[in-house]
């Protein structure tokens, strides 16, 4: 029985959609959105073109995963990196177009019946920026759909530190450090993403080969997607290309798969 198209999607991604299993589609996509600038400069334009061209791909992307209905989305959006590694006018830039993009986008994640969150050290954000998020954040609250974290002045590894920190915190609280636990789901109850489950699948734009300080403990068992698309020109449909690969792939997480199983033992 052929699954049911689900509504809003336009040709090309019902046709994608159809060959997909909806049983099997992965719980939490995470994306590194990166090519902006190299495709600003193919088009003799100035990087922030590439940014603002950005926001399409987007909305395209939030839109298809919730129509879909992936439970998490995470988009890789502005790194700890950029503040040192971008000019200051260019990071000027980012931080307007994402109060614009909070403010635009409002209608269209309500009605999508999208919730959104961050992950990052907000507290280093412009006052101005943070006052936007909380806004947006609790304006979609209520909201029950797919999870959609805007990953803000983020790097992986700042979360970590941030984690252990929180962990001894916790255990001065509770009595001194005599009490401090350290295990996996110790350390994953006090990591940013603590609510939500770890990716399934992870996808890179540009053709990168890298996975460039995002969500390294979370992405530890999650199939990787790379595709030679720029973040600009990234839609919907590139989204379920992306999930019909992840489809194609056994997850074993460290295990074997049943051929294995059954596998005659070889002789040495």
């Amino acid at each position: 029985m052929q699954a049911k198209i689900p509504a809003g999607l336009d040709r090309k991604e019902s046709e994608i959609y159809r060959k997909l299993d909806p049983a099997r589609l992965p719980r939490h996509i995470a994306i590194i959105m990166d090519g902006n600038g190299r495709w600003a400069k193919r088009r003799h334009l100035p990087r922030v073109a590439g940014h603002r061209a950005g926001v399409a791909a987007v909305r395209s992307t939030v839109e298809t995963a919730a129509r879909i209905g992936i439970h998490a989305l995470t988009l890789y959006a502005f790194s700890e990196e950029n503040w040192k590694k971008r000019p200051k006018s260019e990071v000027d830039f980012l931080m307007r177009l994402l109060s614009r993009y909070l403010k635009a986008e409002l209608p269209t994640l309500n009605q999508n019946n999208i919730r959104l969150e961050y992950i990052g050290r907000q507290h280093e954000l412009p006052e101005a920026v943070q006052d936007r998020m909380d806004w947006a954040r609790e304006s979609t609250a209520r909201n029950t759909g797919t999870v959609l974290t805007l990953a803000l002045n983020y790097s992986a590894r700042s979360e970590l530190v941030d984690a252990f920190r929180s962990m001894v915190n916790a255990a001065s609280q509770n009595g001194g450090l005599e009490h401090l636990r350290i295990d996996e789901d110790t350390v994953g109850e006090h990591l940013y993403t603590r609510d939500l489950p770890d990716p399934d699948l992870v996808v890179r734009t540009s053709g990168e080969m890298r996975l460039s300080n995002f969500l390294l403990w979370q992405l530890a068992y999650a199939e990787i997607w790379v595709t030679s698309t720029l973040w600009p020109d990234f839609r919907g449909v590139h989204l379920l290309e992306g999930i019909a690969e992840y489809q194609k792939r056994e997850r074993r997480y460290g295990g074997l798969n049943h051929s294995d199983l059954h596998a005659q033992p070889t002789n040495f």
